[in-house]
């Protein structure tokens, strides 16, 4: 009975992380769905770039006051994580504080801890104000209905809860410390959770002790909880942006990717002196498909960046199309490119790892063609990331694909590849005629 505890806080640790490793593996399958890229180059300015980005939070300051909040929020995050080690060795070999010994440097962490926790407290109340009181109009766009909304919310509660949990079992611990309590090793400075532990005053060293058992227990499981839910919610771009902000283009914003065996075409076609019966190049070969009708069409960063996207509409909200009252949203780009890949993930799954054909695509079925041909390329969405991703490379390869596979961009852009066919630039007029303007 001496060691149950110890057993049975071994079962729920390898339960959780046993669980979470399952998730990972299936996001894993799920993001090598789409076709290879090679993105090998470059690879300190790539560091860099997830110094400065993920880690640094640079481009979240660019909007200073969800700036602000959101790197209390995530400092808090990573620091007062570092208690969970602490918690785990504890858990599992019957100790209590088993870092008390570090002394000074140990009060000083937990004294940080305590008060970044009240700090994530105010940021996350205050977010919840921003995104159901005040109402911020990126927060209630047409794709933030349901479960985008709900989860939202969800991932403020659970912080909320966790933090108080964090706050009440060291409110417990610092009385039964002051009491004397047996195993309760005096150690840590309690800024905050000394103040909660005046209500605590009258209570007995017993029921303390299960106060703070409670609480830690609670606590513990509350964060691998919260670890599982990551996949299932917008909040798992607190893992994947690192690697996404690697992996994210370096190329200037402005530069377009082309499939070479077209581009070789173009200047054929645009050369007068170039011989149109040569054999085309043995290093271009023509692809099976061109541009993307599906996710398995998309390249793998584009999957990533998918299952990345943080759902925040600082994209949207700097969109001139949606500005201008269109219905291309770059983030629900993203959040479709991301239902319609955990669907075929899902398709997967129930059919013993083969993709079964289910009659729908990323295409038509999640996102129209009046969606895609709204953008006007701009790349402000690319510039307003805070995580880098490029809803724009995913609306490119859609229309690359609706122009060459299906022959149905827009009249007005038929006209003009059809003027530059026939007339070697996109006015409807013949060579012999350009200078006539001249004349007049």
């Amino acid at each position: 009975m001496e060691y149950l505890s110890n057993i049975l806080f071994a079962i729920v640790l390898v339960a959780g992380i046993g669980f979470f490793t399952k998730n990972v593996l299936r996001l894993s399958r799920n993001i090598k769905l789409g076709r290879d890229v090679d993105v090998s180059d470059n690879k300190p300015q790539r560091w860099k770039n997830m110094a400065k980005i993920a880690l640094g939070q640079t481009k979240m300051v660019v909007r200073p006051i969800a700036g602000f909040l959101h790197i209390i929020v995530y400092v808090g995050f990573i620091i007062i994580n570092l208690e969970v080690l602490e918690i785990i060795i504890d858990g599992l070999f019957g100790t209590h504080r088993v870092f008390a010994s570090l002394g000074s440097i140990y009060n000083l962490l937990i004294g940080s801890f305590e008060i970044l926790a009240v700090l994530v407290i105010v940021a996350v109340v205050i977010f919840w104000i921003r995104r159901n009181i005040i109402r911020i109009k990126r927060f209630i766009k047409p794709e933030m209905k349901g479960w985008p909304k709900n989860d939202g919310n969800i991932i403020l509660y659970i912080e909320l809860v966790l933090m108080t949990l964090f706050l009440t079992m060291n409110a417990a611990d610092y009385q039964l410390q002051l009491l004397d309590a047996p195993h309760y090793t005096k150690a840590g400075d309690f800024p905050a959770s000394q103040f909660i532990a005046s209500l605590f005053s009258d209570m007995s060293i017993a029921s303390l002790i299960v106060l703070e058992r409670t609480t830690w227990w609670l606590h513990i499981i509350g964060i691998l909880c919260f670890l599982n839910y990551l996949y299932y919610s917008k909040h798992l771009h607190i893992l994947l942006a690192f690697p996404n902000t690697y992996y994210g283009s370096i190329e200037p914003k402005g530069k377009l990717n082309n499939l070479e065996a077209i581009t070789k075409e173009v200047k054929l076609m645009m050369d007068p002196s170039a011989d149109p019966f040569a054999a085309p190049a043995e290093d271009a070969p023509v692809p099976e498909k061109f541009g993307a009708s599906d996710v398995k069409d998309l390249n793998w960063v584009q999957l990533l960046n998918a299952y990345t996207c943080t759902e925040c509409g600082r994209c949207t909200s700097s969109c001139p199309a949606n500005l201008t009252g269109k219905k291309l949203s770059p983030r629900k780009i993203m959040m479709d490119t991301r239902d319609r890949l955990e669907e075929v993930g899902k398709n997967i799954d129930a059919n013993k790892g083969v993709f079964v054909e289910d009659g729908k695509q990323l295409l038509g079925d999640y996102i129209t063609k009046e969606e895609l041909w709204a953008c006007t390329t701009c790349n402000a969405c690319v510039e307003e990331c805070p995580v880098s991703i490029s809803p724009l490379s995913i609306i490119q390869d859609m229309r690359r694909y609706l122009v060459m596979e299906q022959s149905a961009a827009p009249v007005e852009l038929n006209n003009m590849m059809s003027n530059i066919e026939n007339n070697g630039a996109p006015w409807p007029y013949n060579q012999m005629d350009r200078l006539n303007w001249v004349d007049e």
